[in-house]
């Protein structure tokens, strides 16, 4: 087993209550095959394509980008996904790890192809989702326009992420443990208690007053069965890029990075990096992580002039 392959592991399924999973966004919810697994994504209105990705954690899903879907839904065709072990999407207990995760996206963007016609596609992602959709830009500049990452990882200022390509932070002792026969299951339902997760949204908007609507979806998205499988991967660093460094230097395409002031991600003190690229470009809103939940006019005013600046900055 390397660092970037955990290994495959059974905990205890997850039961399966009641309440079926509904849809998080508006619009037509399709599934496609892919390399990645089945996955599920949500499209809804007319115009360029836009695609949007949620972040990664024990209960995420495409509820996330639910501000955004709905404003952009007016102007844009938005694709709005479920990752891999996330919402409808292949919840399957299997290695969750960068590669899967940017295969689903390259997947993505031959089903927006196939339904808007070839063209550069923008994108939005956030959080550790941002490791994942820079990877796809990277390895596919021609199939994107434009990337807006929103409180990015790879930034904090620690050690730098310059490692082999493909390397991983994967911890597999704590994979193994996290995951161990009898308890894997437990661990999980613990780290979803529905006060739990208020816990942790808590900490993302560094405050009080989060979205209550995502929280309910978040409760019951963690119930469905396969749902500690990508989170128990997450939680033992397999899907943190070790290169990641590298990998946001090589872009060339505009670049718009966000983040909040409040909550536990605001070190960005590692974007030196990019700081002095022309293609990057920077807002720092006062809110959480997560700003197009707290501030949508500000975070979508911004977005919208990044949007319609040339693809070649």
């Amino acid at each position: 087993m390397t660092s970037s392959s955990p290994e495959r592991r059974h905990s205890v399924n997850q039961p399966t209550l009641p309440q079926a999973l509904p849809h998080a966004l508006s619009g037509e919810r399709f599934e496609f095959d892919s390399i990645a697994g089945k996955i599920s994504c949500y499209v809804d209105g007319s115009g360029p394509p836009l695609m949007l990705v949620h972040t990664v954690n024990a209960a995420a899903s495409a509820a996330e980008v639910r501000p955004l879907n709905d404003y952009y839904r007016q102007r844009r065709t938005v694709f709005s996904i479920d990752l891999p072990g996330y919402g409808f999407s292949d919840r399957s207990d299997r290695a969750y790890t960068p590669r899967l995760m940017t295969d689903a996206l390259h997947a993505l963007v031959k089903q927006i192809h196939q339904r808007c016609g070839i063209q550069p596609i923008d994108a939005l992602a956030a959080s550790l989702s941002c490791e994942f959709l820079a990877r796809a830009a990277m390895e596919s500049p021609a199939a994107f326009a434009r990337l807006a990452l929103v409180s990015p990882t790879g930034f904090n200022g620690k050690s730098p992420r310059r490692k082999a390509v493909g390397e991983t932070l994967y911890l597999p002792r704590l994979h193994q443990f996290l995951t161990g026969p009898g308890w894997g299951g437990s661990i999980f339902r613990g780290l979803t208690h529905p006060r739990v997760i208020h816990y942790f949204l808590r900490r993302t908007w560094g405050s009080d007053h989060i979205d209550e609507a995502l929280w309910a979806y978040n409760v019951i998205s963690t119930r469905q069965p396969g749902a500690e499988y990508a989170p128990l991967c997450f939680l033992s660093a397999a899907m943190f890029s070790a290169d990641i460094h590298h990998v946001y230097e090589a872009l060339k395409l505009p670049v718009w990075m966000s983040h909040g002031v409040r909550g536990d991600f605001t070190d960005y003190r590692g974007k030196t990096i990019v700081d002095s690229k022309p293609n990057w470009s920077f807002t720092v809103f006062q809110t959480g992580a997560l700003p197009y939940f707290e501030v949508p006019a500000a975070f979508n005013a911004a977005l919208d002039v990044f949007l319609a600046q040339p693809r070649n900055p």
